[in-house]
């Protein structure tokens, strides 16, 4: 099952109208009578689904009308909480070296992970809008999970029974502001501005043989300027997997229906251990600019990848066996914002 928050008026504006989508993703169905929006779904999981799913038999056979991702909200345009972790260590170590900071041993079995900021995500198809150039725009390519209801101190068992959903999203960060925020020892803020993700959320029988052992076993597509970027597979290197990232952020507290967790941006070693190559150079790429960076950094002493300046583009995707976008694409471009 696909679904998706349509932008809307009236009292559901802010969080959109929830529609399922067709697996090709060409046709829609409404779910106001269901659900009236992606949330109110997620809060009442084990009443919906099943209605839910007789709506998606339907679009599948045919029934609806045109389905157009430009008209998307996130799926979920504001969440109760985002919480994104970085399961691949391979990034974690890479972006760490190019600001000259240390690998922990205990980032190998105990998962980082931050508080993002959950009221305005953007839209899967809008801009990025950026006041400050020397703020060092990047995109972060990841895979997302939403939760129902998770009980404080669940189980990494009890947390992969509580997946409901998985999206894509844009994780946008402030390379350059990060070093001086994290100094002052109080984690990200700033420097995490909105994200986005992408226009539909499936549920995890989607997938099926690819979601395995908590992990998404797909390439993640990552074009930036028109040129292909990252190709890495997202259940490769992933250090951590969901269910373990959940359990993690539960350990102290009950997460609510409609939590987001992120799996960290999604990276793959190369074939010789190393930190991988760019797709011209025979690798899978990578899915964020800090890493091209740094390993541009290692071998020839300096980075030349700059950040994201306005008109920049990037597209974020991720296909099937017959070559369809599973999720639809996020196809954003920077903007520059005037502050005052």
């Amino acid at each position: 099952m696909k679904l998706a928050s349509l932008q809307s008026t009236g009292p559901t504006r802010r969080d959109g109208r929830l529609v399922v989508v067709s697996t090709d993703l060409t046709r829609m169905l409404p779910a106001l009578h269901i659900a009236p929006t992606l949330q109110a779904a997620l809060d009442d999981w084990s009443s919906v689904e099943t209605p839910l799913q007789e709506i998606s038999r339907r679009v599948n056979s045919g029934e609806g009308s045109p389905f157009d991702p430009a008209e998307c909200l996130s799926p979920l345009p504001r969440a109760y909480q985002w919480a994104d972790g970085s399961a691949y260590v391979n990034h974690v170590e890479l972006v760490r070296r190019a600001r000259n900071a240390e690998l922990p041993a205990s980032f190998w079995s105990d998962p980082l992970m931050y508080q993002g900021g959950s009221d305005t995500f953007l839209t899967p198809r809008g801009s990025i809008p950026l006041a400050d150039e020397s703020w060092g725009l990047d995109f972060e390519a990841e895979v997302v999970v939403a939760t129902d209801d998770v009980p404080l101190g669940a189980s990494p068992k009890l947390a992969a029974e509580r997946i409901r959903l998985l999206l894509l999203v844009n994780d946008v960060s402030l390379r350059n502001l990060i070093p001086n925020e994290l100094a002052k020892g109080f984690g990200f803020f700033q420097s995490k501005p909105s994200s986005a993700f992408s226009p539909v959320a499936v549920t995890p029988d989607e997938l099926g043989a690819h979601w395995r052992e908590g992990r998404l076993h797909r390439a993640l597509e990552v074009d930036y300027n028109g040129q292909p970027f990252g190709r890495a597979n997202a259940g490769i290197d992933m250090t951590f997997d969901f269910p373990t990232l959940i359990a993690h952020a539960a350990r102290t507290r009950a997460l609510g229906a409609g939590t987001l967790i992120g799996s960290g941006t999604v990276s793959n070693r190369g074939a010789d251990g190393g930190p991988g190559r760019p797709i011209a150079e025979g690798g899978v790429g990578y899915s964020c600019i800090a890493e091209q960076r740094t390993v541009e950094t290692l071998l020839r002493g300096t980075p030349h990848t700059p950040f994201m300046r306005a008109g920049d583009r990037i597209q974020i995707d991720m296909r099937d066996d017959a070559g369809r976008s599973i999720f639809g694409q996020i196809d954003q471009r920077v903007a520059a914002y005037p502050l005052g």
